[in-house]
Order: C-alpha cells, then structure tokens, then sequence
C-alpha cells in the first residue's frame, strides 16, 4: 500500500479521529571547546556556587529570589536585571557577540586575567576589580567602561556566584554539542506500544536525515539516541539518567513519558537538559516552573478548565451544577483541582466529586451518587468504555445531564451512547484539522513518503514532527554560540510559531506550554460523527 495514500486518507479527515485513537494509549500507560571540536566529552559537573552565577549569567535573575538591577548609559536608566542578562550581549561562551559598532568584550577568565596593551590599557582583572566592573562600570586601572555595558546592583553573595561561573566560562561545553555534531535523543514506548515506538522513531529519524542532507544548521548535523521507557517510573527515570550521561545527550525532543511524567521532568530539571514536546497528557506545570521542559499542546488539565469554560457560557447567566468521575490517581487529582479552581472563576459552586480504584469502574454507584445533587453537567475522565457505561445507565433512569471529557474519554464506541445524549456529549481536542496549513501538510506527505514512514499512529508521528520543529527553530534562533541555556532561552522568545500541523506555539519565560488552549466538539449520535461545537478557546 502506497504510505502517502494512507497518509492523504488520514489528514483530509478529521485528525480528531486519530487523535482519539492515540489519546487513550497515553492515558492507560502507567569537556573544553578545542577538545569538543574533535568530539564529544563529559566535563565535570558546575558546582552549586557555579549553577547559581550561570543562572545570573543566562537569565539575570537570581537563585535566592533577590532583584538585580541594571543602571543603563550616562542617565543610568534603570532596568530588571532579565532585560540586560550578560549572555545577550557577551554569548554563550563569554567570547562577545559584535552588534554594529559595538563590541562586547571577551569575558572568559583566560582572557580578564591578561593585562590589555592596547586601546585602553590597564592590568589584569583580579575577582575584585571583576566586581568593581560589573557594579561600578570601572576597569583595573579605574577607566570609565563604555556606556552599553550596564553597571548591575546585585548582592555580595550574587556577585560571587557570577564570578565563580565566569571562572567557568569558555570551557563549560555542554554534553552532545561539538563544532560539527548535536546529539538528540528521545524516550520510546515498549511493549503493546512498541508500534507507536517505532513510528516515532522513524518519524524522527526521516526528518533529522533530511536536515542532515540538508547541511543540517550551522554546520552542525544531528545524531540521534533512543532509549526504551522500563515498566516502572523509577526505573525509567534510572534508565533516561544512565543514557544521557552515557550518550551525551543535548537535548531531548518526543519523548514518550506518561505514568513517569513527574519523575522524567525533575531530572531534565536536575541534569539541565532540555525536552521539547515530549508525548504526555499531564503536563507538569506547577511551580516553581520547570524551565527546561517544553509542552507542545494543552494537557487534560488545561483541556479540563477549557470545557468548565464551555459549559459555564452555554448556560448563560444560569448557574450549572458540575459532578467530575474519575479514577483514583495522583494526576486526576491535579485535574480536579483544577476543575475546582476554574468553576471558581466563573462563579460556580464547587464540583461534586466520585472517584474510584482505576480498573474497578461500577457505573450504577456512580450514577446513586452523583445524581443525588442533579448535576446539569458531568465530566468524565474514565475510558471511553468507562463513559459509554455511565451513559447506559444513566439512559436507565432517564436521566441526560450533559457529559463532558477530554478526547481521550471518548472513542469510536462513544457513538453507540443512548440516544438521550445526542447532542449533549462534549469532548475537547488540543488540536485539529484547521491547525494545520497546506504547506505543512504537503511537506509532512512529502517526508512520510520519500522515508516510508509507518501507515499506522498517525497522530503520533504528528505531534513528534511538530515537536522536532519547535526544536530545531529554538537550535535556529540560538545561533551558533550554542548551549543549553541557549537553547532554553530562544524557546521562551517563541511567539506565534507555525509548525504546519499544530496551532500556532507560543512560549514565556512562565509558559511552558505552546498551543494554551483547546477546541470543544459535540457527538452526532445520528450520524455518528464529530461537529464542532466552538471555536479555539484559552481557559480564562
């Protein structure tokens, strides 16, 4: 069978069928510059003092939470120290990056700690004058620096924390990147999921050949690293620590992670290392936020407060009871929460609540429980078969509320709900078919035929696409002077961008996820199909 014919099948309709196929799999799954240039090598880990100054380097801000202060030009304009952060001006690796007639100089140890004999001479830098640099505009020899370099308030333990990472800098490579390669991994799935393990390989693995042919960026072409998940949290954790250190790995893009979501983003946070889109239905986005790991599309969290948002309209100025069913886990509890929080916000009383033991759904309690305060809303977040069951026996008493869920609790058995329901069945999708732009489409075709990508999981190979493109335009922006703070720090500057089979991904310094929102469809029982039912919406 011709794979771009299946593909064509599949993308002309709607991808909220696929997705609705691949959404429940996520739910049932529990060294120095020079040396570099020749290879890739492990270097000593930063020291806390070092990570501290990195961060003042990088970002501007500040461990402890104190405010930095920049004073900018002769009127000593005054900024955060975030909007003048040393890397924007000095990079990655300390060596300046020219901007017109403006040359920032070299900040490496190397090279502060050799007296200047030309231009404006003056003896070495000592750590003492490197302070009296950064927090008085003055070099060795007392001369005024020039008026772009920013004179920072920072405190006496800040500024010995930048020090001690400027002592770092030059030689702080970070693992997986040379003059001429990146290595990329990802996590796969195992087992009965195998098959979407390998349609997510090859998808990668198709579309970094292409940019390797391509040249790649900047020179650099890319290696690619897979490693599978185990059968528990922590011996995935275990197993995704021992392969970045050992692969020397960047970064991280697509990486299956649901039923070890808390565990695999505390390590990205740990090692620093960056994941981008990895394949999961609970982003972690509590605080403090993680800054290295990046979420394509809204969670059912997010999907969560969406369809309270939906409801809460629908009903205009009547005020709607809400019942949420869900099985008894850590992640559920979370949507609950948020659930509560967003009826809140639209001034609806608190959620009536039932849950149960995963596995152990009796729709007949649920429905004596639930229906005792006579919710006009119930939102399920069971399986697909679980809320057809609840219909069933709701459809025995007569009773319709309206059901509400994200798209993973529904499925192509949801068409044989009770007639009761039609039109009263709600499911909310991250993305759709109008997400997607004719170019992208043609030039995801293009790439699934010329590299036989698998007819199967779809979906799949759609959001591991997409995430591969945010990284690579975060790789792009960062420029050649690259390292993982860089890359981190291009990703949050993202605004508005087109993967072609995504919505548009946007990012912040506290957005960590790119397309914030989702679509609401509703159930044609009679013709057993979707509709839509609104348009894109943010969860206010």
């Amino acid at each position: 069978m011709n794979p771009v014919k299946v593909y064509s099948r599949y993308i002309s309709r709607a991808v909220l069928l696929t997705l609705v196929a691949f959404l429940p799999v996520l739910l049932s799954t529990a060294s120095f510059r020079n040396h570099a240039a020749a290879g890739l090598i492990a270097q000593d880990p930063l020291t806390e003092q070092q990570r501290r100054g990195k961060q003042i380097y990088f970002q501007g801000t500040t461990s402890s939470g104190e405010d930095i202060v920049a004073s900018v030009g002769d009127s000593s304009l005054e900024v955060a120290g975030n909007v003048m952060a040393c890397a924007n001006c000095h990079g990655a690796y300390g060596h300046g990056k020219p901007e017109g007639a403006i040359r920032p100089s070299n900040l490496t140890w190397s090279s502060l700690s050799k007296a200047t004999t030309t231009n404006r001479i003056h003896p070495p830098y000592t750590e003492r004058s490197v302070g009296i640099a950064i927090t008085q505009g003055k070099d060795p020899a007392g001369n005024k620096l020039r008026t772009a370099m920013p004179r920072f308030q920072l405190s006496a333990a800040d500024l010995a924390d930048l020090i001690a990472y400027l002592k770092r800098l030059g030689y702080d490579r970070d693992p997986g990147v040379s003059d001429n390669k990146i290595v990329i991994g990802t996590i796969l799935p195992k087992g009965s999921l195998a098959p979407m393990g390998q349609s997510i390989k090859a998808t990668l693995t198709a579309y970094f050949t292409e940019l390797n042919s391509q040249g790649g960026i900047y020179n650099r072409t890319f290696e690619l690293k897979f490693v599978e998940a185990s059968d528990s949290a922590s011996a995935t954790r275990a197993a995704v620590e021992r392969f970045i250190k050992d692969e020397q790995v960047f970064a991280l893009t697509a990486a299956f992670i649901p039923g070890a979501e808390n565990e695999i983003v505390t390590l990205m946070d740990q090692l620093e290392v960056p994941l981008i889109g990895p394949l999961t239905l609970y982003p972690q986005t509590g605080e403090p936020l993680n800054r290295q790991v990046f979420y394509l599309l809204a969670g059912i969290n997010e999907q969560a407060r969406v369809l309270v948002d939906f409801a809460a309209k629908q009903a205009g100025p009547k005020k709607i009871g809400i019942a949420v069913v869900y099985p008894r886990n850590k992640l559920n509890s979370a949507v609950v929460e948020a659930v509560t929080d967003q009826c809140k916000k639209n001034g609806l009383g608190a959620p009536q609540t039932y849950d149960y033991a995963v596995g152990s759904f009796d729709p007949a309690a649920a429905i004596k429980q639930v229906k005792r305060t006579e919710p006009s809303a119930v939102l399920l977040l069971g399986s697909g078969n679980e809320s057809l069951s609840f219909m069933r026996e709701a459809d025995k008493l007569g009773w319709f509320p309206s059901i509400y869920g994200p798209a993973a609790a529904g499925g192509s058995g949801i068409f044989e709900a009770p007639a009761g329901f039609d039109g009263k069945i709600f499911f909310s999708f991250p993305t759709a078919p109008a997400d997607q732009s004719a170019e992208g489409i043609k030039e995801f075709r293009a790439l699934a035929e010329k590299y036989k990508l698998p007819a199967e999981n779809v979906a799949s190979q759609l959001s591991t696409y997409g995430a591969a493109k945010v990284l690579v335009e975060g790789l792009k922006r960062a420029g050649k002077d690259l390292n993982r703070a860089q890359l981190v720090q291009s990703l949050e500057g993202l605004s508005g961008y087109q993967t072609g089979v995504t919505p548009a991904i946007t990012y912040g310094p506290n957005r960590r996820i790119g397309a914030l929102g989702a679509y609401v469809v509703t159930v044609d029982l009679k013709n057993k199909k979707y509709a839509p039912a609104s348009g894109w919406i943010v969860p206010n």
